[in-house]
């Protein structure tokens, strides 16, 4: 299970706005839905997720039913503040949203639609572990509106897979791929970096596999050991090694310099896009979703633990999914606490978020002491020299290594 909540104001029962937020009806609206059920509990995940053992209170068959609940309560309260826009992006995470069967996530996706609409050409993905994508799921989520999945394949290699305590199928990756793409799916695989144990002819053989299943989109993560997990406390027993910062270092490059020669484009630090054969860039492909995050804009997350966006007030639900549960049938919002973060936090959480994308991050947002740094980071080799002078910072393949240096020397 993730770490606590964040420490934030007493969010309204009812889950009402305040009557001062400043609403923005030109901004893109998303919606994210959590599906917090897990087979198993993997060793580096800190997600708010549950194995069947830990789940009280609360039955799976059940959950849909009760997110369609918080549906109609955002519905009401997004109506009363006059911010209802149609959905532009929307996204099943989780945990595995695919251990639901895909008529439930079906009528999610339709009570969504019922209450928001849709933007014409939304961009719907679900998240899916590739033990459970048939033929029959991908085309009942095809059939349901869904236009892309994201496929957890993390590594081709089975002693890699077994370090991270994935339990899938590696062949199953391409089964899952071709059903979806069978079904008219656009396909993502998520791969992870750095594994205890993992050799850097270990990455090259999960990133061939990768580029050769012909997917649209690539995320590489590299591992981060989160406290309070299986692995953190492997690590600090001596039992594994701690990931290598040089190793991962070289497993990012070799991963931009494959997937660049395979046709594909980074457009944030972990992510890459294949280019279109018409355009001949990667604007088509991209996580349209994720890039709603990374640019600021408003969501609602719906389900136990999700957090939401929107004009800049940020709010959080109750993290088990018994209380989200019971906090909805009593008529109640689910959320748990809420905050409005000043100008100071907004610039940080701006420069974090900006720097990582392609398109980089206008230089006229910083303050004027803050702007006149830029031409040391472009002296270090990680600002493009040529984007600054248009206006924007954005990363060398050095600075994509050292992004959180370049966002310290921004707002320190």
């Amino acid at each position: 299970m993730a770490g606590p909540l964040p420490v934030g104001d007493p969010a309204p029962a009812d889950g009402g706005l305040p009557d001062d937020l400043a609403l923005d009806p030109s901004i893109p609206f998303s919606v994210y839905l959590h599906i917090p059920f897990c087979r198993v509990r993997c060793g580096y995940c800190d997600f708010n997720t549950y194995t069947a053992s830990e789940l009280r209170g609360l039955k799976q068959e059940e959950y849909a039913g009760t997110l369609k609940d918080e549906i109609t309560l955002a519905r009401r309260v997004l109506g009363d503040a006059g911010a209802l826009r149609p959905m532009s992006t929307v996204f099943f995470g989780g945990g595995t949203p695919t251990l639901l069967p895909a008529g439930d996530l079906a009528r999610m996706l339709d009570a969504a639609v019922g209450a928001f609409r849709l933007e014409p050409g939304a961009e719907i993905t679900v998240e899916a572990n590739p033990d459970t994508v048939t033929p029959a799921v991908a085309r009942t989520l095809a059939d349901a509106g869904v236009t892309r999945v994201s496929i957890g394949m993390q590594s081709a290699v089975p002693h890699v897979l077994a370090a991270l305590d994935r339990t899938h199928d590696p062949e199953n990756v391409r089964t899952a791929v071709d059903a979806s793409r069978d079904a008219g799916l656009d396909v993502s695989v998520d791969l992870i970096y750095g594994a205890p144990g993992e050799t850097l002819a270990d990455w090259e053989a999960s990133l061939d596999e990768a580029v050769s299943l012909t997917s649209d989109h690539i995320s590489a993560y590299a591992l981060i050991i989160e406290d309070g997990t299986k692995l953190a406390r492997q690590i600090r027993r001596g039992e594994v090694p701690a990931p290598d910062d040089d190793l991962q270092a070289d497993m990012y490059e070799l991963a931009d310099a494959k997937l660049s020669d395979a046709g594909f484009d980074w457009y944030e630090v972990s992510n890459w896009a294949r280019r279109s054969t018409s355009s001949g860039t990667a604007f088509d492909k991209r996580s349209r979703h994720n890039l709603a995050y990374w640019r600021g804009s408003d969501w609602w997350g719906f389900g136990p633990g999700a957090h939401s966006h929107v004009a800049g007030l940020r709010w959080w639900n109750v993290k088990h999914p018994a209380a989200y549960a019971q906090r909805l049938a009593a008529g109640e919002s689910p959320a748990a606490g809420r905050e409005r973060p000043d100008d100071e936090a907004r610039l940080l959480e701006r420069v974090l978020l900006e720097s990582r994308i392609a398109e980089g991050l206008a230089i006229d947002v910083l303050p004027a002491d803050r702007r006149e740094r830029v031409a040391g980071l472009i002296a270090d080799g990680l600002v493009d020299p040529a984007s600054a002078l248009r206006g924007r910072i954005r990363l060398t393949l050095r600075g994509r290594l050292l992004a959180d240096a370049v966002v310290r020397a921004l707002t320190d």
